[in-house]
């Protein structure tokens, strides 16, 4: 596959900017990097996280968008300005990754879409789940019908913060159900897709003075059952208790903790069980070490030479009403 050109404008303090363009500089045989950019004064606010740009061409957003020889563009600023810089790149005509779920305003995202569309380009998301390999796997199991109806989805996704990340979520609607809930509505969407109807509950544990949402749940009603989501910012151990358990007429999946820290990269352990029998041992099995972010870029890469998108306009654009309505905003 002919190398892609591409840069990235932005990276921020707590989101994947640096790990995307870790990735893409590491995969010398798919991407050439031009270069980057840093807009809203992203050096400044971001030190630390500047330096790993070093050693690459720094150039104005501008220069980006107006030169003819890059292809694909890498968004990953802070999550309030994702879709302006987005909507930048489609109206330049260049394919897009972008960080997720794509900005706070929906009229904007709705552009966005509808330029991408028009232009036909490819649009790549930032939700790392999709290509976890467990999950994948367990996607598969419910697309073939393995586990009959799936009456019920039970996601969770949950850390410890500093009280500073904690109150900075006040900047999104929802909180954290808008920061990292967004991850676990894109699973239940597509296992179970729109549901009847969204009753969140969103709310801040005050703990050391923060007022923002750093407490997220959402109910999602369904013809027969309910599914939720859940995320904290304020959990002791939360990452090894993030989870997603799918529940159907013919078999249950248990994925926990949804991924592990381990030499070289992460690993993920899912649990299945068919039997109706009370005190079966379920069936455990565990993924190689991965890359979250590898699989990804490759994936947008693919795109970019023509592959079809498995998350097609339409959806991500359902997908961002749907993560507005947990966040308890009218769409």
């Amino acid at each position: 596959m002919k190398k892609i050109k591409v840069a990235q404008i932005g990276t921020s303090e707590n989101s994947h900017g640096n790990n995307i363009w870790g990735s893409i500089t590491k995969q010398k045989d798919i991407f050439d990097v031009v270069g980057y950019a840093f807009p809203e004064n992203e050096r400044e606010k971001f030190p630390n996280r500047a330096k790993d740009f070093d050693g690459y061409n720094e150039m104005t957003v501008d220069e980006i968008l107006n030169n003819p020889e890059i292809e694909a563009v890498v968004v990953e600023t802070e999550e309030i300005y994702l879709t302006k810089y987005a909507l930048m790149v489609a109206n330049a005509g260049k394919h897009l990754h972008m960080e997720k779920p794509g900005g706070v305003d929906l009229a904007d995202f709705e552009k966005l879409v509808e330029t991408l569309k028009s232009k036909n380009l490819a649009f790549s998301t930032g939700y790392m789940y999709r290509f976890n390999p467990k999950i994948q796997e367990a996607l598969k199991k419910v697309k073939n019908g393995e586990l009959g109806e799936i009456y019920s989805v039970e996601a969770h996704m949950d850390c410890k913060h500093p009280v500073g990340v904690r109150q900075w979520l006040q900047n999104f609607p929802g909180g954290m159900m808008f920061f990292l809930g967004c991850h676990l509505t894109d699973l239940i969407y597509q296992i179970q897709g729109e549901p009847e109807e969204v009753i969140p509950f969103n709310c801040s544990t005050g703990y050391d003075e923060a007022t923002a949402n750093d407490y997220g749940m959402v109910v999602f009603k369904y013809k027969n059952g309910v599914s939720f989501a859940k995320t904290c910012a304020n959990e002791n151990g939360g990452f090894l208790r993030r989870q997603l358990v799918i529940c159907g007429e013919k078999g249950t999946i248990e994925i926990k903790p949804l991924e592990v820290y381990t030499e070289g990269g992460l690993y993920t352990v899912m649990n299945e069980a068919y039997s109706t029998e009370w005190c079966k041992e379920w069936d455990t099995s565990k993924s190689e070490v991965y890359d979250r972010y590898d699989d990804m870029m490759r994936n947008f890469a693919e795109m970019v030479r023509g592959k079809e998108n498995r998350y097609s306009y339409d959806y991500e654009l359902g997908l961002y009403k749907l993560i507005l309505r947990a966040c308890g905003k009218e769409v």
